[in-house]
C-alpha cells in the first residue's frame, strides 16, 4: 500500500521544491509530517537557497490534513500528542526557518492544510483552493494550526471558519482574508506565476531575505510552547467516542 511520501528536488540553485505526496487526498500521516518538519530545517544547510515552495502532487486536493487511519488509532494522551505534535513542528519549523516558504495551492485545503497554507510566507493558489476548517464536525477544533490561521485571516475569520465546519469558502475569500497572496485561474497560470516569482526571489540578497523573514514573524517567539499545548487539547479529544464515531462513519462514506 501507498504510504506517501516526500520528494524534495532544485527548483534552480537558490530554490528548493518540498512535495508531498499521499494516496488519500494528500493527507498528512505522522511519518510525513516528521519528513516535512526535516526537509525544512534541512534547508538551513544551504547558504544559497533563499527559498522553498511547499506543494503537493496531483492537480486536485492540497491536503486534507490529518490522516484519519491515524486519528482513529490514537489511544491514550501520549499517542495524541505524539500525533498533533507533528503539524505544531512542521510549522514551527517554517516560522524559525530563515528561508522563505512558499506555498502553492492547486486544490482544496481542509484542516491541517488551511494550516500548512497559513505557515508559509507568500502562497499562492488556484480558483480551485477552497478551503475548510472540519474539525468541530468530528469534536476536535483547529486548535494546533489556529494560531498560524488567525494570524494570516484574523479572529473574526478564522471564528467564522472554525465554527462553520461544514462550509466551504472560497479561494477568492481565503485571497481577500489574507491567507492567499495570489490567486489564478488554473494550475498552469499559476505554476507560470510562481516560476517568475521565484526566479525573481534567486536574485535577491539573502540576508536581506532572512531579516525580513525574522519581521514577518514578530511576536510568535513563544508558539515551540503554544502549540505544544494545543496538541495536547487535540490529542485529547480526539480519543473521546464522539469523536471515533464521527470518524468511523465518515470513513465508512468513502
Amino acid at each position: 500500500m501507498d504510504q506517501g511520501h516526500l520528494r524534495i528536488t532544485e527548483f534552480n540553485r537558490n530554490v528548493k521544491k518540498i512535495e508531498f505526496h499521499h494516496p488519500a487526498h494528500n493527507a498528512l500521516p505522522g511519518t510525513l509530517l516528521e519528513q516535512l518538519e526535516q526537509a525544512i530545517v534541512d534547508l538551513e544547510q544551504d547558504p544559497q537557497v533563499v527559498a522553498a515552495m511547499l506543494c503537493s502532487s496531483g492537480d486536485r486536493t492540497f491536503c486534507a490534513g490529518a490522516n484519519f487511519e491515524e486519528l482513529v488509532a490514537v489511544h491514550d494522551d501520549a499517542s495524541g500528542l505524539a500525533f498533533f505534535s507533528g503539524f505544531a513542528k512542521v510549522i514551527n519549523a517554517c516560522r524559525r526557518s530563515t528561508k522563505l516558504i512558499i506555498g502553492r495551492v492547486q486544490g482544496k485545503a481542509i484542516g491541517g492544510g488551511v494550516g500548512l497554507a497559513a505557515a508559509t510566507d507568500y502562497c499562492f493558489a488556484t480558483q480551485a483552493a477552497a478551503i475548510r476548517l472540519s474539525e468541530l464536525a468530528i469534536g476536535i477544533g483547529p486548535f494546533v494550526i489556529g494560531p498560524a490561521v488567525e494570524r494570516r485571516i484574523g479572529k473574526t475569520a478564522f471564528i467564522r471558519m472554525a465554527l462553520r465546519p461544514e462550509q466551504w469558502f472560497t479561494a477568492d475569500w481565503a485571497s481577500s482574508q489574507g491567507l492567499y497572496q495570489e490567486t489564478h485561474p488554473s494550475i498552469a497560470t499559476m505554476d507560470e506565476a510562481i516560476g517568475t516569482y521565484l526566479n525573481l526571489l534567486s536574485g535577491y540578497h539573502p540576508e536581506a531575505i532572512s531579516e525580513l523573514k525574522r519581521i514577518f514573524w514578530e511576536g510568535t517567539e513563544g508558539w515551540d510552547e503554544l502549540l505544544l499545548n494545543r496538541a495536547r487539547i487535540s490529542g485529547q479529544l480526539v480519543q473521546s467516542p464522539f469523536t471515533k464515531n464521527a470518524i468511523q462513519a465518515i470513513r465508512n462514506k468513502s
